[in-house]
Parts: structure tokens; sequence; C-alpha cells
């Protein structure tokens, strides 16, 4: 039998994380680490998977998200018995984009949990990862990282750094010939709780599970970009090659 796949969910309860971390359960023996800002939320999901295979193990852990200590210690407990094979970076928050022009400390809550702290969490795996020649690594951004907009450019920035950091951290990958892979995943509106007033406006939303289905193929092929669903990927283009004198006009 295969040694299981040791994976590393960070914002575990999320619902997107959650499903796919069901799905790679689904495919073989997994050990799982479900990290998330408080373990008494993680903690049936760590029961959920464990109810769903007897191949699978998993356990519980906390982080300050914002804590780069806290964060390099969850990293050695993580790897204190080799290498993972996958991280998926999965934690966020939607802000309230008036709220943030109107609050300093909401702005800086925002660009610390959407953009900073998931960069330093990647880049505290990813060290490992390079050491050992041997690993996934998957960012969850947004489409709203690809152009700024008034309705959103406080958490698009956010995202926007994401976007960049994993340019950088591909290329730094490829110069070194390193087998390791990241992957940015890029999800339009999906139907979490995090987004639940959108669907109460009546915005059409893609589903968690087949925003996670997107997500644990471009992980297994190693893609380095990812729409989800896929169709976002000419919107993006079409928002982003807009020329400014019409972006500028459209209230978006």
């Amino acid at each position: 039998m295969n040694p299981p796949q040791r994976i590393v969910v960070i914002g575990a309860s999320s619902a997107i994380a959650h499903q796919c971390s069901r799905l790679w359960a689904q495919q073989g023996p997994c050990d799982f680490l479900l990290v998330g800002r408080s373990a008494e939320r993680v903690e049936p999901l760590v029961a959920d998977l464990r109810a769903r295979s007897g191949n699978v193990t998993a356990r519980s852990a906390e982080l300050r998200f914002n804590d780069v200590d806290a964060i390099m210690a969850l990293v050695q407990s993580a790897t204190a018995d080799g290498p993972v094979d996958t991280v998926l970076i999965a934690h966020g928050s939607l802000p309230d984009q008036a709220d943030c022009q109107n609050n300093l400390h909401a702005a800086q809550d925002a660009l610390q949990v959407n953009g900073l702290s998931p960069a330093l969490i990647a880049e505290a795996f990813i060290g490992n990862m390079q050491r050992a020649g041997h690993g996934r690594l998957c960012i969850i951004g947004s489409v709203a990282g690809d152009r700024g907009r008034k309705s959103n450019y406080i958490y698009g920035a956010a995202k926007g750094l994401l976007d960049r950091y994993a340019q950088g951290l591909q290329h730094r990958l490829a110069l070194a010939g390193s087998p390791v892979r990241v992957t940015l995943v890029k999800p339009g509106p999906t139907d979490t709780p995090m987004t639940a007033h959108l669907k109460q406006g009546g915005a059409r939303l893609a589903t968690a599970s087949s925003v996670a289905h997107s997500i644990v193929k471009a992980v297994s092929a190693g893609r380095p970009v990812v729409y989800a669903p896929g169709q976002w990927a000419l919107i993006m283009w079409v928002i982003r090659h807009l020329p400014r004198l019409l972006f500028n006009k459209a209230d978006i």
C-alpha cells in the first residue's frame, strides 16, 4: 500500500477547503493537518474526514495567521516527520469595502488576512518543500485581484499581492529547476457563508464543490494558475484589457 499523502490545509473550516479535503480523502490514504483560527471549529471537520475513510488520519491545529513566530512553529511541527505532499492555503475574509474606506483598522485587517498572511505562510512552507525537492503548494486568490475596482479594491489589492507573489515564487522554482509546483487559484464569486449577502442579493454563485474539483485537479496537474469556474478566465481577460477611459466609466 502506498504511504498516505501528507496534506496541510490552512483555513480548513472554509467551505472550499473542506470540499477539497473530502476529495483528497476519496483518492486514497491521507494524513491531514487541518489548521484554523479555532481548533473548536476545525474538530468537526477532523471527525468528518475520519468517518469517511479508514485510510484517513487527521488532526487539528490553531494558528494566529498574522503571527510570524506561530507560522514558523506550525511549519516546523508539520514537517518534523518529513516533508508534506500538499499545502492548501485557503483562509480569508470578504470585507465590506465601505467599512474599509472609513476605518483604517478594518482595511488593515482585510489586507493582512487576505494578502500578507497567506504569502507569509506560503513562504514558510516553500523553503522546506524546495529543500526536499518535493511538494505541491496551492494558494486561493480571487478574480478580484486581476484589476482594482471601486466595489472591492481593498480585498482586490490583497488578492493582487498573492498574484504577484505566486508569479515570483513560480519563477524562483523554475530557475532552480525544482520539481515543486505552486498553483494560484482564482475563484469567482462562490456560494459559501462568506458570500451569503451576495446570494441574498440575487447573485449567481458557483458551488464550493465545483470550485474544489477544479482546485484538486489543478494541484494534481501542477498548473500555475486556474480560474474557477473556467469562464472567469475570459471574463477577467476582458476586464483587464478594457482601456482605462472605458473602464473608468463602468460601475463595477
